[in-house]
């Protein structure tokens, strides 16, 4: 039988942004129930929290956690340091100061953890390395070694019920990312993607998100639903 017809569960990590929404979106048209989990990890704002909720109510998940971890702690990205200013002068080469050092092997574990609990083997995650910002967590050399990992690392991975990292937005540009979840009905107008959302989650329109989201719009041929200050 098909995942789609034993209705199988899935670990779903959800930022809020527009990514994570259209994997969110992915996972659900593949048929898996699923789990959603978000990050409050001492990041500039709380507004994709709020989005994410929202998200996850609008694309019917079955359960929406958020895990309080402080990386601020440990600073080190213009994301979790407010010492450290966020770019605004567009996309250049190189791993910018956005990045929070070793994010996604710190949720993906959480999300690990969680997927055994549920007895579930999957995990989806929208990570993309086209459209992005040169994060190294981002490649998919990575997900496969993390795969790799939790394969060896898991109660169930050593009784042979392997466990699958999907990231299915990881080769596409954003215009056909945008594409993909407006076919499976995600309202891009719920999510928030800035670096520097303001309390009410309008963005600022500068940062490196920001811009990516604009011209993956612009090339989509679609409105841009964001709400910019």
């Amino acid at each position: 039988m098909t995942k789609k017809q034993t209705l199988l569960p899935a670990v779903v990590l959800l930022s809020g942004g527009l990514d994570s929404a259209t994997c969110l979106a992915i996972a659900r048209s593949q048929g898996f129930i699923c789990y959603c989990l978000s990050f409050d990890y001492g990041q500039r704002h709380r507004a994709e929290l709020d989005a994410a909720a929202t998200v996850a109510a609008a694309l019917g998940a079955s359960e929406h956690r958020i895990v309080r971890i402080d990386l601020a702690q440990f600073g080190g990205s213009a994301l979790t340091d407010s010492g450290i200013d966020v770019p605004v002068t567009g996309v250049e080469p190189g791993i910018p100061v956005t990045y929070v050092p070793a994010r996604n092997t710190v949720m993906l574990s959480f999300a690990l953890a969680w997927a055994e609990v549920l007895g579930s083997h999957d995990i989806f995650l929208g990570v993309n390395a086209v459209d992005y910002s040169g994060y190294p967590d981002c490649r998919p050399d990575y997900i496969a070694a993390f795969q790799t990992m939790a394969n060896l690392a898991t109660k169930a991975g050593v009784e042979g019920q392997n466990l699958t990292i999907h990231a299915p937005l990881i080769d596409l540009p954003k215009a056909e990312i945008i594409k993909r979840g407006k076919t499976l009905g995600v309202d891009y107008g719920l999510t928030v993607s800035c670096y520097q959302a303001d309390g009410e989650g309008r963005a600022c329109g500068v940062c490196d998100a920001c811009r990516l989201r604009r011209e993956g719009f612009a090339t989509a041929g679609m409105l841009d639903p964001t709400r910019y200050c």
